[in-house]
């Protein structure tokens, strides 16, 4: 069996907000698989132990460039909070979004070997390391280009959308970037869903109905049910429209005679570990003192 370690504990934690001592158990019964034991936390806590998707470690900016039916999303990131909120780093930054949407680079390669300045994208940012004396990358980016319309939201610096869609009214799109940003939507409808997001929730929802010692054939309705509910959460066009609750994403698009064609959203640092040692060591002392109790 893997050695279950104060940083696997420590990293769960994170991602669940469940109690330690029952993060612990979960790794140990997943054999330290960390996404089967944050299944099994999900299982014996409940849907909301998981709080991934909100517990954003690394630090940077997105920043946005919209010029007509032009648009582009960018995430580079950074050591630090502190160095995140630097001019020079800002305005880096927002040159690349520029040039991503001017120039349509391929990757985040060719969009290191284009012209900037005095240099290219790559020198520039050699150089803004050793002025700021930090690490910083360029993640990824998202170009739009249509004949439709393209809208952008910056919350902050840390969560960015862009929207291509239909609309008479410019502010429609700017709306639903809006709601993007706070609501998540994982993908625009239904059927866009990654099959991998949804077996992992039939799976959960199986857990946790078979727990119920329910018949089979009722059991099947409450994942099934569960699946759908977990569907509608999750995709822009089903979801409750944060400036109207009372009717959904699609039906106020519908009342405006409007459409969304693609979205993109990007959340600072969203998947990437951060190495967080002091926290670990914290961890390794409470379960000591979780065993000498």
């Amino acid at each position: 069996m893997a050695a279950i370690t104060a940083a696997m504990v420590g990293e769960l934690r994170a991602k669940t907000d469940a109690p330690m001592m029952e993060c612990k158990k979960a790794l140990t019964e997943a054999e330290g698989n960390m996404e089967r034991a944050e299944e099994i936390l999900r299982v014996k806590l409940g849907s909301k132990a998981s709080k991934a998707a909100s517990r954003v470690t690394a630090e940077g900016v997105v920043a946005s460039f919209i010029d007509g039916g032009v648009g582009a999303l960018v995430e580079v990131n950074c050591e630090t909070d502190f160095v995140s909120k630097n001019d020079d780093f800002l305005a880096f930054t927002n040159e690349l979004a520029k040039l991503v949407a001017e120039k349509n680079p391929a990757d985040v390669a060719a969009l290191s070997a284009l012209p900037m300045r005095e240099g290219t994208v790559e020198t520039v940012r050699a150089a803004l390391i050793g002025k700021i004396g930090e690490n910083m990358s360029i993640r990824r980016f998202q170009r739009f280009e249509t004949t439709a319309k393209v809208a952008s939201y910056l919350h902050g610096t840390r969560i960015g959308v862009v929207v291509e869609f239909d609309a008479a009214d410019h502010q429609v799109g700017k709306d639903v970037a809006m709601h993007i940003a706070a609501m998540k939507p994982v993908s625009l409808s239904t059927e866009q869903v990654p099959a991998e997001l949804i077996e992992k929730e039939r799976s959960v929802a199986s857990q946790k109905a078979a727990e119920s010692g329910k018949p089979a054939d009722i059991v099947a309705k409450m994942v099934d049910g569960a699946v759908q509910k977990f569907l509608k959460e999750v995709t822009l066009l089903n979801q409750p429209f944060v400036k109207n609750d009372k009717q959904t994403v699609e039906q106020m698009l519908q009342s405006v005679g409007a459409s969304v064609k693609a979205f993109t959203m990007y959340v600072v640092g969203e998947g990437i570990e951060k190495k967080q040692d002091d926290f670990a060591a914290e961890v390794a002392a409470q379960v000591a003192a979780a065993k000498q109790a």
